[in-house]
């Protein structure tokens, strides 16, 4: 296995892209600057990388992202993805004073203050929009926004105060929660205001969650791809998370463009559409799939056979966690799994795309059966009967710890300990 540092040489912006090819830059206002100085045209453009030569010999080459300029849809573009057009949202069309002034009648109330509300109302703030938290008082999420400089009557009110004063509800809180307060804030949320998701769950599954929006009001979803906490972090580093976006109701004839505004005031990188439903189903399907529960299932599996087979728990970590999570993930995700495989040995390549077909026959039907779960709205109903009890918290909570003690994660704690930059 090569080492990932020389592989790398230097991080790649996914979008510094330009028909000259110039220099990457991780800087996002960089990487518009230079989309600004070169016109682009319907051609698919191509960039190509040489990384270090002690790494590979072999060059990388990038397609570019920016085709297509649409002439009446500022900051939306075309592009070939695989074989498929889709249209997609940048932020440069976008600046903070355009932001600004986009918004400037608007108070966006953010409902909730956990990992989305968190990242989203801070991310807001910063762009200088007009920003109210609403929490229930005196709990938890309470005193952290408090600490996050959040200030009780002025930036800072109950949930009901907090959608009275907004102009834009950002329905934040958890599914469950918004299933269970929806009776409590349907009411406020009056003709005029618009209502805001993440997740196209309440609404999608309605007949479960009971969530129906008012018929004179704007509804429209941003959904981030990744958690809170990679939003705001992204967003300090001056990057940003790709962002779906969705209208459900669009009674001003404005939803949209609010929608693709909303997603860059509050960090997106890019914007892609979709639908409330295509945004729950893929969603759900994911973070049980290969995001999360396929993952968990699948580390767990090759590490109790490696240890049943007598090797020492700490290269049965190496050889499951730790070396995927290190050195291989990150170079499909700057590079691709083509690039990832010819890094490796010849050896390895070969039993890679030996093992590949079987792995993919042998899980398409535990995939098939789980996206008809997520279709017919079980996944929906277990998580609403659990997250709805009143033990959840500690009920979620035994479960993780289950979760953290089993050797592999007992294990893992260890292996991270001795990376250098851990003992500095």
């Amino acid at each position: 296995m090569l080492n990932l540092t020389k592989i790398l040489g230097r991080r790649l912006s996914s979008r510094a892209v330009s028909t000259t090819a110039p220099k990457y830059s991780s800087s996002i206002a960089s990487c518009d600057a230079m989309l600004s100085r070169h016109p682009v045209n319907a051609a698919v453009r191509y960039m190509t990388l040489t990384p270090p030569a002690s790494a590979t010999s072999r060059r990388v080459i990038i397609p570019s992202l920016v085709t297509t300029h649409h002439p009446h849809v500022r900051g939306m573009k075309t592009l070939d993805f695989g074989g498929t057009m889709e249209s997609v949202y940048e932020r440069g069309d976008w600046p903070v004073a355009k932001l600004q002034r986009y918004f400037e009648h608007d108070t966006l109330a953010v409902i909730g203050y956990g990992s989305q509300g968190h990242g989203q109302a801070l991310n807001a703030r910063d762009h200088g929009l007009n920003v109210v938290v609403g929490v229930r008082e005196d709990g938890v999420s309470w005193k952290q926004a408090q600490d996050e400089g959040w200030v009780p009557g002025e930036t800072l009110f109950s949930i009901e105060e907090a959608i009275s004063r907004g102009t834009i509800i950002m329905l934040l809180l958890s599914d469950a929660a918004q299933s269970q307060l929806w009776p409590q804030i349907s009411p406020l949320i009056t003709k005029g205001k618009t209502l805001y998701f993440s997740h196209g769950f309440s609404i999608t599954y309605s007949e479960d969650t009971g969530v129906v929006p008012p018929k004179d009001i704007d509804v429209i979803l941003v959904a981030p791809k990744g958690t809170g906490k990679s939003v705001r972090l992204l967003f300090k580093e001056g990057r940003g998370v790709n962002s779906s976006i969705a209208v459900y109701q669009d009674v001003t004839g404005n939803a949209k463009e609010k929608a693709i505004a909303l997603g860059v005031a509050i960090g997106s990188g890019y914007l892609y559409e979709t639908t409330f439903q295509k945004e729950v189903y893929s969603d759900l399907f994911g973070e049980r799939g290969i995001l999360m529960g396929a993952l968990m299932g699948i580390f767990l599996a090759q590490y109790k056979v490696l240890r049943a087979n007598g090797h020492t728990p700490s290269e049965a970590f190496n050889e499951t966690v730790e070396e995927a999570t290190q050195t291989l993930y990150p170079l499909i995700g700057e590079y691709g799994m083509e690039y990832m495989a010819n890094a490796c040995s010849t050896t390895a390549r070969r039993g890679a795309l030996d093992w590949a077909p079987i792995f993919e026959k042998t899980t398409m039907p535990v995939f098939e059966r789980l996206y008809e779960s997520v279709r017919n709205g079980t996944e929906t109903r277990n998580a609403l009967k659990f997250n709805g009890r009143s033990t959840y918290r500690e009920d979620l909570a035994k479960e993780l710890r289950e979760v953290d003690e089993q050797e592999i994660w007992r294990v893992g704690k260890v292996v991270r300990s001795l990376r250098p930059e851990s003992r500095r």
